[in-house]
């Protein structure tokens, strides 16, 4: 039987939804910590240390692979923001007389 080949998508796309859930939040997830993973490597020299480094050990030297890698392995987690209050509803709120 011959032996299966590592496909071009390592890790899987089906084991990192079933992380975060949606394309969406996969994709913007996925950026932002290879950005961050980006701008580690570049402040690397000024000694800032400002910036988390990868969290998980690769054989890639992409950002974007490793932020992949870190989400498979549960590193990085998205957290929806909470929900603001709707502006016109409060001011509908305030205008309206109370009730007796």
């Amino acid at each position: 039987m011959a032996e299966r080949r590592a496909s071009l998508m390592e890790p899987r796309m089906e084991y990192l939804l079933d992380e975060v859930g949606s394309k969406f939040t996969l994709v913007t997830l996925a950026a932002k910590r290879a950005r961050e993973i980006n701008d580690y490597y570049n402040q690397l020299g000024e000694g800032l240390g400002k910036i988390v480094p990868p969290q998980v050990t690769s054989v890639s030297r992409k950002p974007l692979t490793i932020s992949l890698e870190e989400i498979e392995a549960g590193k990085i987690k998205a957290v929806p923001l909470p929900e603001e209050p709707d502006p016109e509803a409060s001011a509908d709120e305030a205008t309206e007389p109370a009730a007796e």
